[in-house]
């Protein structure tokens, strides 16, 4: 499982992390974001390419799964 640590970037930065980090085609990833409007359009993003997202808060941290 990959992992793409985005936090302390602002919007669009950990969304365009993210598509470069999917395009190495693995099955499952792991984003770590630090506010609301990057786990918003992370996960927006993530589900228009057919992963399913789930959100595990830690601490100001989330922490997005993405599988397919």
């Amino acid at each position: 499982m990959k992992t793409i640590d985005a936090r302390g970037l602002s919007c669009p930065e950990p969304v365009i992390r993210t598509k470069n980090a999917l395009a190495s085609g693995e099955k499952a990833y792991t984003v770590m974001v630090d506010n609301v409007t990057a786990r918003e359009n992370v996960s927006r993003f993530a589900l228009h390419q057919g992963y399913q997202v789930s959100v595990k808060e830690d601490g100001e941290d989330f922490i997005l799964t993405l599988e397919k």
